[in-house]
């Protein structure tokens, strides 16, 4: 008797970063970091930065992922459209460094908080703390 798997995909707006049939998905959403196993009771919430792990055999595969939708169908399928996903991999770990640096100098700038610019930066700011914890954390398994 086979294991029951998860139909897993993952897409930006430029490519299918992630699919495969997955055993288990940990997913930071808008409500706290859920984890997906087969069966799972069928859901829509909102992505928000962070790191995103997948559990296929005895391997975890770890992807940074930006805001966007996430979509558990009663069918052990789980589809995510992110803004932004990448594998750890392929994440450039000084580059990620160096934007959040010139995102953080440039929101110091900002007075109102409520300013187009402020959120931006900060949704910045966001996305590359989650892909250097990403490649920190890849770059250690691989040390």
């Amino acid at each position: 008797m086979s294991k029951i798997k998860i139909k897993f995909k993952i897409a930006t707006i430029n490519r299918v970063t992630y699919e495969d049939d997955i055993d288990q998905l940990t997913v930071p959403t808008e409500s706290g970091e859920i984890t997906v196993l087969p069966k799972h009771a069928p859901l829509v919430s909102i992505l928000k930065p962070g790191e995103l792990r997948i559990k296929k055999d005895d391997h975890i595969f770890l992807l940074s992922v930006s805001t966007g939708f996430l979509e558990i169908r009663k069918n052990s399928e789980v589809y995510i459209l992110a803004d932004s996903a990448e594998r750890a991999e392929e994440i450039d770990l000084e580059a990620s460094k160096s934007a959040k640096k010139r995102a953080e100098d440039l929101l110091k700038e900002k007075q109102n908080k409520n300013d187009v610019d402020f959120i931006k930066l900060q949704a910045i700011i966001n996305r590359e703390v989650a892909r250097i914890k990403v490649a920190g954390k890849y770059k250690k398994t691989k040390n």
